[in-house]
């Protein structure tokens, strides 16, 4: 009786490390407590390996020898399969190549409001010489600030906004977006909530270019996948999805969401959409941009710079040296040149 015990609780414990560790299996990545879980996957790696050393010191008594034996090696496998995932999508590429007159670079940085101040952002964005800066949780008066500080750095931008009414004290209600001139004029669509025009609580911004061969630049801000917003942050996902459908797209923001959790809603081989991950592409795929709390490799990347085919990624770069400047987020910068 004690061996069926054992071998049933071994059975348990190996279904649940496996749709843990891939919860695309049984297309569970987008439930409750799933999603939330596989977000941080680094720790699940750490859980797993710190389960399999303690049973092994368990198995030094004969009598539980063979049961120890099995969830050790079950969590190793599941630590390593982690492990593997995370390996394949980058665990860190320090530097950005030179930028040319065919180069430009996306930033995205989830700024938390009033916690990262316009100099310092603009200060960034400038450093990284960024054509694009997508700024969720950001108003248009802080935009408009940015905007301002970059251009008397030598490097103008327009600035522009979406925003859903709401209490004021609640900046994710803004999602600004600063575009170059030089990839010439551009208009934010109108938009409204609820999943049909745009993201369902928080707003994301679509500018589509007025003149020039710009790209459709989509500012994305999904909602947390909290248990009482799950379906709208699903919704969210299909929306950005169904954004990247023509040929020549960039997306960058906080998409609330990691690679795991974007299964079954790429077309073909592309991520989300027809979009690819940059970071995935060149070597940052696996490093965490939130929170600042955690160090990168053991946070969650849920803060993307994707674009599709039209765009090909030549380096990408997970800012950590900000960590201090008040946000729970990190930049992200990327660097594209056109196919």
């Amino acid at each position: 009786m004690k061996r069926v015990l054992g071998a049933l609780i071994v059975a348990l414990f190996a279904a649940g490390a496996a749709v843990v560790t891939w919860p695309q299996l049984l297309r569970l990545e987008r439930e409750f407590p799933f999603a939330q879980a596989v977000s941080l996957r680094p720790l699940l790696v750490g859980g797993f390996a710190a389960i399999a050393l303690l049973f092994l010191l368990f198995g030094l008594a004969r009598r539980i020898r063979a049961f120890c034996l099995w969830i050790a090696v079950i969590s190793l496998v599941a630590a390593g399969t982690g492990a593997g995932i995370l390996a394949t999508r980058g665990l860190g590429a320090e530097t950005l190549p030179a930028k040319d007159a065919e180069s430009i670079r996306v930033m995205t940085w989830n700024t938390a409001g009033p916690a990262t101040d316009a100099e310092t952002i603009a200060e960034t964005a400038v450093a990284m010489q960024a054509d694009i800066v997508a700024l969720p949780e950001t108003t248009m008066e802080t935009g408009r600030a940015v905007a301002v500080a970059m251009g008397e750095r030598g490097q103008p931008m327009w600035a522009h906004v979406d925003r859903y009414e709401g209490p004021d004290t609640w900046d994710a209600n803004s999602t600004a977006l600063l575009i170059s001139p030089e990839l010439g004029d551009y208009a934010v669509i109108e938009s409204e909530a609820g999943g049909t025009s745009n993201t369902t609580i928080v707003p994301s911004a679509v500018a589509m270019p007025v003149d020039g061969d710009g790209p459709i630049v989509v500012a994305v801000h999904a909602v947390a996948p909290r248990t009482s917003a799950m379906d709208g942050w699903r919704s969210d996902l299909q929306w950005l999805a169904d954004q990247c459908a023509s040929d020549d797209v960039i997306m960058a923001g906080d998409f609330n969401a990691t690679l795991d959790h974007m299964a079954r809603l790429g077309v073909g081989d592309a991520d989300l959409g027809r979009c690819h991950d940059a970071a995935k592409q060149t070597g940052n795929g696996g490093i965490g941009t939130w929170p600042t709390a955690l160090p990168a490799p053991l946070g969650a990347p849920i803060d993307h710079v994707m674009a599709t085919a039209s765009w090909k990624p030549t380096g990408s770069v997970v800012l950590s040296s900000l960590d201090g400047s008040g946000s729970d987020h990190r930049p992200l910068v990327v660097q594209y040149t056109r196919r």
